[in-house]
């Protein structure tokens, strides 16, 4: 069974529509597939058809914060008619909406003119750094959006605009009254020493969250191997995404995920 509960749509920060991804997901052999858009669940909305053959859960990934850091927490088999879930949506939305600006303003100090404008022409909804990045791209100011992010959107750079998230607790809490299970998202992308993911990861279990992607893209084996054995040590489901958001991104293809190690207990289990 080929199964991606991560991976985005053009409603974040992802290159297709809801459509095209879920017609991507089919030539693929998808399975089981979990659109989950960041801080916002309108692709649910524009989804004309759902394949018989595939499975399809109700997802989101909420922006939240740990100890100062950005993490970003997966909410699977969510209700997206709870009312809680859709009033921190619309606040987050707002989030972001001043996030862009700041980013705007501050590639204008650079040079850069009509960042806001070329980034929203870009968006099908909200505006993220990726659209700044093509925007910037676009304009011949960098060679490509790799470009973009090392010189002046990723970490620690200037259009790297830090906001004030819900804490992984109001999250996780969130992702469960609305009837879901909360997934700490791509554990090996926030580069923390073991110490410091062992602390996360104690953290988010001991907020209540329920899982952790043990499979994220295409991590290396041994990646897989060591959260396999964290995802056992702290009595956590386990969760594989592409993280797709692009055809382009080689590292991220849809559907193209290595299957959960025997020792893992899968995160669908739960709804099955």
């Amino acid at each position: 069974m080929i199964v991606d509960l991560h991976c985005h749509t053009n409603i974040s920060d992802g290159a297709l529509s809801p459509d095209q991804l879920i017609s991507l997901a089919v030539t693929k052999g998808v399975d089981m597939l979990s659109i989950t858009d960041h801080d916002t669940l309108g692709a649910y909305a524009e989804i004309t058809s759902i394949p018989t053959e595939m499975q399809l859960i109700c997802g989101i990934e909420i922006s939240s914060q740990w100890r100062g850091q950005g993490i970003h927490i997966v909410g699977l088999n969510v209700d997206m008619e709870n009312n809680d879930l859709n009033d921190t949506i619309l606040q987050l939305s707002q989030i972001r909406i001043q996030r862009a600006e700041k980013i705007a303003y501050r590639l204008g100090r650079l040079g850069f003119a009509n960042c806001m404008e070329g980034a929203a022409a870009l968006a099908t909804n909200q505006i993220g750094r990726p659209h700044f990045a093509q925007y910037l791209a676009n304009i011949g100011a960098v060679k490509d959006t790799s470009e973009a992010f090392k010189k002046y959107l990723g970490a620690g750079k200037l259009g790297d605009v830090k906001e004030h998230w819900p804490n992984i607790e109001m999250s996780i809490k969130l992702i469960r009254q609305a009837g879901g299970i909360a997934v700490l998202a791509h554990p090996s992308k926030y580069k923390m020493t073991r110490s410091k993911l062992t602390s996360l990861i104690s953290d988010f279990r001991d907020s209540k969250g329920q899982a952790i992607e043990v499979v994220s893209g295409l991590q290396i084996p041994s990646v897989t191997r060591d959260l396999a054995k964290l995802s056992r040590q702290f009595n956590l489901l386990a969760s594989c995404g592409s993280d797709f958001h692009s055809p382009e991104k080689s590292w991220a293809s849809l559907g193209k995920t290595s299957h959960l190690p025997d020792m893992c207990q899968p995160v669908w289990s739960q709804w099955r």
